[in-house]
């Protein structure tokens, strides 16, 4: 695409202003909170004054970060584009249009990690399109492309464990939706890559890879880099 750097270089800057307008947008009622303890401890004395300030700032923040998370949820999930599964080239329109409904992930970034596990966090991902069932426990920041992944009730993904719905090679950007069944268990630091099938009651083990377009049938065990099945769903190890 003619001048597709020079594009992507104005709506970076533009979306960099953007995202500020957030923040200061979600940083307002924890500044009202700071303000109004401040001034309920104006006069106490400096150690009373120096805790309620804390007290104040710490809440503030904690604020911010809720409302920051959840106004990116809110705007993600409302002006997130419907992107269809496929290939296309990396200096694309529709490359574009996956860059900008990553950028509210992005910054919600900045504070998700303390969030989750929590229902703050499931309703984050909610709000960005994700159809999360119930019982899911999520204690990850690290479900990218929420609006093509499907996690069934009582989902369990530890900590840092990623899924992707796209990925990049041979100069294209590749999306295809990701699918967890019920019960199924992400170990931690695992990562699913886009169009992988995860069965009911799956396992996927501590730190393995699953490739792209890879199903998992329920009940199995897979595990390693990359991912292979190490115990089927009657117990027993592949081969035997």
């Amino acid at each position: 695409m003619r001048g597709f750097h020079l594009i992507q270089n104005v709506l970076s800057v533009l979306v960099m202003l953007f995202i500020a307008v957030i923040w200061g947008i979600s940083a307002a009622p924890g500044y009202l909170i700071v303000m109004w303890i401040r001034d309920r401890v104006v006069g106490e004395g400096l150690l009373m004054e120096a805790i309620g300030t804390g007290i104040g700032i710490g809440l503030g923040y904690l604020c911010w970060g809720i409302c920051m998370v959840l106004l990116c949820g809110f705007l993600g999930g409302l002006l997130r584009p419907r992107l269809d599964e496929g290939r296309v080239p990396l200096e694309s329109f529709t490359t574009i249009q996956w860059a900008w409904s990553m950028i509210f992930h992005r910054s919600a970034l900045l504070f998700l990690w303390v969030l989750v596990p929590s229902f703050l966090g499931n309703v984050y991902y909610r709000l960005m399109g994700a159809k999360i069932g119930k019982g899911a426990q999520l204690n990850t920041d690290n479900i990218n492309d929420a609006g093509m992944v499907t996690l069934g009730e009582g989902v369990v993904m530890g900590g840092h464990a990623t899924i992707n719905a796209h990925l990049t090679e041979k100069g294209e950007l590749v999306l295809s939706p990701v699918k967890v069944g019920d019960g199924a268990l992400l170990g931690t630091g695992s990562i699913v890559q886009p169009g992988c099938v995860i069965g009911e009651g799956a396992v996927v083990a501590s730190r393995a890879v699953v490739p792209k377009w890879t199903e998992i049938p329920p009940g199995e065990i897979w595990g390693g880099i990359p991912a292979k099945c190490i115990r089927l769903a009657d117990g027993t190890k592949p081969g035997d």
